[in-house]
C-alpha cells in the first residue's frame, strides 16, 4: 500500500512543524510520508529537540525548511500549525486535503526553564493527540 504524504506547515518551522513531523514518522511512519516546512524557515528550536528527546523521539537532525522546495509536489494532507502559515500557505496541487491546527506557539514562551518547558511540552502533547485522531484512521 502506497504511503500516504503529509506536510505540517508552520512559520519559521523551528518548533510545531518540527514536533508534528518527528510524532507522526514515529508513531505511524509505515503508513506516512512525513515532511515539515515554514514560510519564513529559520533553524529547528533546542527546546523542542529537549522535548520531544523526552518522548524517545531524536529530531536533532532535522532542519528547517521553506515551503519553496515543496512547490510542486503532491501531498494528501497539508497541515498548517499556526495562524500565520494558514494565511501564507501557497495552494498545492492535487489532492491534498488541508486543515488547520491553532497551536500556540511554544517560541513566544517566557520565564524560568521549568516555565518554559511546560509550554513546550504542553503543545507536543497537544500535537500528539491530534495526530492520533486525525490519523488513527488510515
Amino acid at each position: 500500500m502506497k504511503k500516504k504524504k503529509v506536510l505540517f506547515l508552520c512559520t519559521e518551522n523551528s518548533c510545531r512543524s518540527q514536533m508534528a513531523e518527528g510524532i507522526l514518522r514515529h508513531l505511524m511512519g509505515d503508513r506516512f510520508e512525513v515532511e515539515s516546512a515554514g514560510t519564513r524557515p529559520s533553524a529547528v528550536n533546542p527546546v523542542a529537540i529537549k522535548v520531544m528527546a523526552e518522548i524517545g523521539i531524536d529530531i536533532s537532525g532535522h532542519r528547517s525548511k521553506s515551503v519553496e522546495e515543496f512547490q510542486g509536489m503532491d501531498f494528501d494532507f497539508v497541515i498548517t500549525t499556526c495562524d500565520a502559515a494558514k494565511e501564507a500557505c501557497p495552494v498545492f496541487p492535487g489532492k491534498a486535503r488541508p486543515l488547520h491546527w491553532s497551536l500556540n506557539d511554544p517560541a513566544e514562551a517566557r520565564g524560568s526553564e521549568n516555565e518554559i518547558l511546560s509550554v513546550f511540552r504542553k503543545v507536543r502533547d497537544e500535537i500528539k493527540q491530534r495526530i492520533r485522531e486525525e490519523f488513527i484512521k488510515y
